[in-house]
């Protein structure tokens, strides 16, 4: 019975240690929209930049875009809509640390893109 004991405590410190380590999660994910001041068929042109702010690698990273719409196409392998009012971003493979994911869609007013959910590699 001790030693289940010492194990769960055990567990327990090195989730909460690796919470303070890896504790990446959707707050460390921004997502930037900015006009470039181009029209597509009439509408503006928004570019749209999603860094990940992570020491870790991370994926699987989907944006909420509530009926997602565009005069200009998206390269459907860095922004895609997957259902349920959410786009998949970089088709759900991995953003390294740092690193960025950037598109531009056309359309009025501008979608409010906000993270979802997200897996993190520590």
């Amino acid at each position: 019975m001790a030693a289940i004991v010492k194990l769960s405590i055990t567990l327990l410190l090195l989730a909460l240690l690796c919470k303070d380590v890896c504790g990446c999660d959707l707050n460390n994910i921004t997502v930037g929209t900015i006009r470039s001041g181009n029209e597509i068929q009439g509408k503006p042109e928004w570019n749209v930049v999603v860094v990940n702010n992570c020491d870790c690698p991370m994926q699987n990273l989907f944006l909420s875009c509530n009926d997602f719409q565009t005069t200009e196409p998206v390269d459907p392998s860095i922004f895609k809509p997957s259902g349920d009012n959410t786009c998949i971003v970089n088709n759900g493979s991995s953003i390294q640390p740092k690193g960025t994911v950037k598109f531009s869609y056309a359309w009025d007013p501008p979608f409010f893109l906000r993270p979802t959910s997200v897996v993190t590699s520590c």
